[in-house]
């Protein structure tokens, strides 16, 4: 369906908006919010006296860090992107260092006798006005630079960390999300995880602004021009957004989504692919049969994590032996003998259907998930297991266990799977663990007695080493593998599967960072499993952290 809303309201149906198209490509997910309201209650009040020499001190302190933020920034964005996206950066310290900028504000505290944050809003939203009355479209883009500014020192003079806020109090952080926000900054298009972040919309925002720029970088799709889209949407609503078009599909139906899945993989651009390094496996992380065209592409060395929930919740509805075996077989065959490591179901948590049968818990993330599922629904496991076991047949294929707490829990789970499948035939079928879960990562010596591989999911166990729930704001700060503990724990499984002679991998999103490359391989690992179009960098990392000439240069890098 495609109408014109006209004024704001909230979308319950599907409906079709047209924007301006900013960074291609075409992504379906949920709604997260990002919060803007954090400088509507800027403080003002009149100073006189000393009160006006501690306002311009403020102003000056909030200068200078704001300045380091920016060279950290561009620091981290020349590494990790590349150097001209990172002049974006540099040009925002040159502004903040105009000695004009700083001569304005003192005025505006001096002569109209107001705060530091009156003052410095006044005069940046004086610049970005003349700017944005320009007839020259670039000089306009131009404009929001001074608003980002704005944003910036109000932000450091209150003490304030923009943040992903949803209105459902159960904010993901953009996590697998589509970011709605007013506008796109710079900022908030480095700040999200663009490895985790499905796509950008926002109300205002031109092709030539800095934003949209670092957003086709990073290959993200976003759209703008979609006045009063906060009014329309919530945290969870879903959308469908082309990034090529403009188009965003609220609440966008199977048929509409399916559709649109099919156009984009004939128009999508794909990174240039890197050939395999030796010594070292660049694996695919898929969540659809659809997924493996561009693992092909991309020289995947195999599939080293098949979420394959992720065809149960597109679906809708439990899928049948047959329809399951027809996916399977798909990626299988797709990979023509390459490792392929099926993890089962992994319900629960986040990951919960109607049809699923699961009680509302409490604490969904310590309750009745993975493996534990499995166990009290084999009839699930069932379906499942006899699709791979004819998977397998001529093959082999890698069954990987989620969730696991225990060699117990191991070994409960490899005999339910054969119990599944005694009465039909199966070609080589090998077991495999999952370590997310701390208890299990202390008993991977006795684990890998038993599993014929194993694969550590560092997403999980970065949130349950830490106590840290990775969904919640409050507490994101903590949500950071980069510890010693945690590589000291790495490290321990990996010597674990030397001293087995099982194979290890890494299929955590941190396996996708090249900046963690040298730690991984510091502690052991030379396989880890990425999401298709991360391949490239992953191959670049290693190869330079190895001395080797390979040709090409990476396309998106993360932060």
């Amino acid at each position: 369906m495609r109408r014109k809303v006209t004024m704001a309201e909230t979308i319950h149906r599907e409906t079709t908006l047209e924007g301006l198209a900013l960074s291609k490509g075409c992504a379906v997910g949920k709604v997260c919010m990002f919060n803007e309201n954090r400088h509507r209650t800027m403080p003002m009040y009149k100073v006189e006296g000393t009160g006006i020499d501690l306002e311009i001190v403020r102003v000056k302190r909030a200068m200078e860090i704001s300045r380091g933020q920016l060279e950290e920034i561009r620091g981290k964005v020349e590494k990790n992107i590349g150097p001209a996206e990172a002049e974006i950066f540099v040009a925002h310290k040159m502004i903040l260092e105009d000695p004009q900028l700083l001569d304005d504000i003192i005025k505006a505290v001096n002569e109209e006798g107001v705060n530091a944050e009156f003052a410095i809003a006044h005069v940046l939203d004086t610049y970005e006005s003349k700017l944005m009355a320009l007839d020259d479209e670039y000089i306009k883009a131009r404009a929001s630079d001074f608003g980002e500014i704005r944003r910036r020192l109000l932000d450091v003079m209150g003490d304030i960390r923009p943040t992903l806020k949803c209105d459902s109090g159960q904010c993901r952080r953009g996590r697998n999300r589509v970011i709605v926000a007013g506008e796109l900054t710079p900022s908030l298009t480095v700040d999200v995880d663009p490895n985790l972040t499905i796509a950008f919309v926002t109300e205002h925002g031109g092709v030539n602004s800095h934003a949209a720029i670092l957003a086709r970088s990073l290959g993200i799709p976003a759209v703008s021009g979609l006045h009063g889209i906060r009014d329309m949407v919530g945290c969870g609503t879903e959308l469908l957004v082309d990034g090529e078009s403009g188009e965003v599909v609220i609440w966008p139906s199977d048929d509409t989504m399916s559709n649109a899945r099919a156009e984009d993989l004939q128009k999508r651009g794909v990174p240039e692919a890197v050939a395999p390094v030796d010594d070292f496996k660049v694996q695919a992380n898929i969540n659809w049969a659809s997924d493996i065209e561009a693992c092909v592409e991309m020289q995947a060395e195999g599939i080293g994590l098949y979420r394959t929930e992720f065809e149960i919740i597109a679906a809708g509805q439990l899928l049948t032996e047959d329809e399951l075996l027809d996916r399977y077989l798909t990626v299988a065959s797709a990979m023509a003998g390459k490792m392929v490591v099926f993890r089962l179901f992994d319900f629960g948590s986040d990951k919960k259907l109607p049809f699923m049968g699961i009680p509302e818990e409490e604490n969904p993330s310590l309750g009745w998930r993975g493996s534990r599922f499995l166990l009290g629904k084999k009839d699930i496991l069932r379906t499942q297991a006899r699709a791979l076991a004819r998977t397998s047949i001529g093959g082999r294929v890698h069954v990987m266990y989620p969730m696991i707490v225990d060699a117990r829990q191991f070994l409960d789970m490899k005999q339910a799977f054969m119990d599944s499948i005694c009465d039909i035939p199966f070609g080589v079928i090998r077991h495999g663990a999952m370590f997310e879960v701390p208890s299990a990562c202390l008993q991977a010596d006795e684990i890998m007695m038993h599993a014929d591989f194993a694969s550590i999911g560092t997403n999980d166990l970065t949130q349950y080493l830490f106590a840290v729930d990775r969904e919640n704001d409050l507490v994101s700060y903590d949500y950071n593998p980069d510890r010693p503990v945690f590589w000291n724990l790495i490290r321990t499984i990996s010597i674990a599967a030397e001293e087995a002679g099982k194979p290890l991998s890494v299929c955590g999103e941190l396996a996708g960072y090249p900046r963690f490359i040298d730690r991984l391989v510091s502690a052991g690992i030379n396989r880890v499993s990425v999401s298709p179009r991360r391949i490239p960098d992953v191959r670049h990392a290693i190869a330079e952290l190895k001395g080797i000439e390979i040709p090409g240069s990476p396309v998106t890098f993360s932060i």
